[in-house]
Formats: structure tokens, sequence, C-alpha cells
């Protein structure tokens, strides 16, 4: 895996997260590592940061065995007409642009390349991400087992038809914000039974992470795992009653209804 050549076109804040935990795991190597930014500095930044190779676009799509696309949306068709003679049958497409679908891609690179469209999200940045997986037809197995294994560097990933890719959006693409609300509200609770607010930030931490690895490692639902917490005529139930009064599972659900259709409003405005 590490003999792979991988270049990143367009290697921001996400970009930047996926390399850093390639280099970390030894998944890739910094030799075999190539950058190309529009900004001169971001450049000279990364490769004092992690000793990888700055190069032009064309170069880069030239040596790499797999092109990480994270430039910006609108920005995907430029780079691709720019760099599309470099692309080769053997090569990997991997685009990280959200909302841009795989056909898109598909029209501006040369026939039967392989793509791949791939979701990863911000806690990818401390190894715990979520990134779904999305290849067309000429992507293979062999080609999938590749970039689950790369992106399990900074997560778990998961293959997803691209037809589901705005129910990824809505669970795991921009959940963490929800779940960093619900924390904020935690904290403010707790501030206001006397608790200071340093304090309560890590406890409402702890408390989430607590409970998102009881689900990840009982084999229990959330459900069963809700009752455990649940004595009969005890604070938390009353706490449950309280948040089923204000709707509070309906709310998420809608939140991630809204979440789902701006996502599909996206992928139809970088529709070709």
């Amino acid at each position: 895996m590490s003999e792979l050549k991988i270049g990143f076109l367009g290697c921001g804040s996400m970009g930047e997260c996926i390399m850093a935990g390639l280099l970390k795991a030894k998944a890739l190597g910094p030799e075999n590592t190539f950058i190309c930014n529009r900004s001169a500095s971001t450049n000279e930044r990364l490769v004092s940061l992690y000793q990888v190779k700055s190069v032009s676009a064309v170069e880069l799509a030239e040596k790499s065995d797999i092109i990480m696309l994270g430039v910006k949306p609108y920005g995907i068709v430029p780079v691709l007409e720019t760099i599309k003679e470099k692309i080769t049958p053997s090569k990997l497409v991997v685009s990280m642009a959200a909302g841009v679908p795989i056909a898109t891609i598909e029209n501006h690179c040369p026939p039967k390349t392989k793509v791949v469209r791939v979701m990863p999200n911000i806690p990818s940045y401390v190894g715990e991400g979520v990134t779904s997986i999305s290849g067309n037809s000429a992507v293979t197995p062999d080609d999938e087992a590749v970039v689950m294994k790369l992106f399990s560097a900074i997560g778990k990933s998961y293959l997803v038809a691209e037809s589901a890719i705005h129910g990824v959006v809505g669970v795991a693409g921009s959940s963490p914000a929800y779940v960093f609300m619900f924390m904020e509200a935690l904290s403010d609770g707790a501030v206001r039974g006397g608790i200071p607010r340093a304090q309560s930030y890590e406890m409402a931490a702890q408390a989430v992470l607590g409970a998102a690895k009881m689900l990840q490692d009982s084999g229990k639902t959330p459900s069963a795992l809700k009752d455990m917490v649940c004595s009969p005529g005890g604070t938390t139930i009353e706490a449950v009653r309280f948040l089923e009064k204000g709707g509070m599972r309906s709310s998420i659900i809608e939140a991630m209804i809204q979440c789902m259709e701006k996502s599909k409003e996206f992928e139809r405005m970088y529709s070709e």
C-alpha cells in the first residue's frame, strides 16, 4: 500500500487531514505523495511539514496512481479539463467534492476512467471519521478495497450506492454539528446546575463518547441502552419524558430531511 503514488489536487483542510492520516499510518510514503494547490504558501507549508512533493497539476496527474480531487465543487470541471490527457485507465480518480456526481466527473475524463466519489466527515481530523465510498462501473472490487483501506486510516469507511449518498450527508456528514449543538446544550444545563463551564464541556464530551462506545461495542440498540439508564420513577425517565414532549426525535428526523434535500439541490447544480 505504501508504494502507491497518491496526488492531492487541492489539498485543503480535509485533504491535509487525509494525507496526514495516511502518512502517520504509513499507508503512504512522503516520497510517493504529491500535492498541488493554488496557494504557494500552502504548498510550502505542506512540503515543510510532511516532506511531500509539490508539483504542477499535470505532473501530479501523470505521476499518481490515485488522483485525489480536493478542490471546491465549482473547480472540479476546470481541473479535470487541465489534467484529463494524463488520466489513464489504470489510475483512480477519487473526488471529495460535495455535490458533484460521478457522471459529471466522467464527462470530463477519458472513457472508462475509474471514478470514486467519497464523503469524509470532520471527525476524520482525529482519526474517528466516517467516509462513504461510491464507485462507477469501471471500479473493480480490488479498487474499492484499496480506497476502503486508505480511508480506514482516518476512521471507518463504508461502500454506499451513489444514490444513497444524501442519506450519508444527513447521518454522518452533517451530524457532527447536531452533536456539537447537543453537547453545548448539555454544558449550558450543567452550568445552570452549578458546574464550571470548562468542566461541563469535558463531562458532556465524555458522556457522549462513552454512550457512542457502548452502542458500538454492546450489540444493543439505542432504545435498549436508553432503557438501561431509565430507572422506574427516576430522574432520567423524567428528562426523557420532557424531551419527547418537545419533539426531540421528530425534530432531528425533520432536520435530516431538510439536510438531505439541500444535498440533492447541490447535486442538481453540478449535474450535467
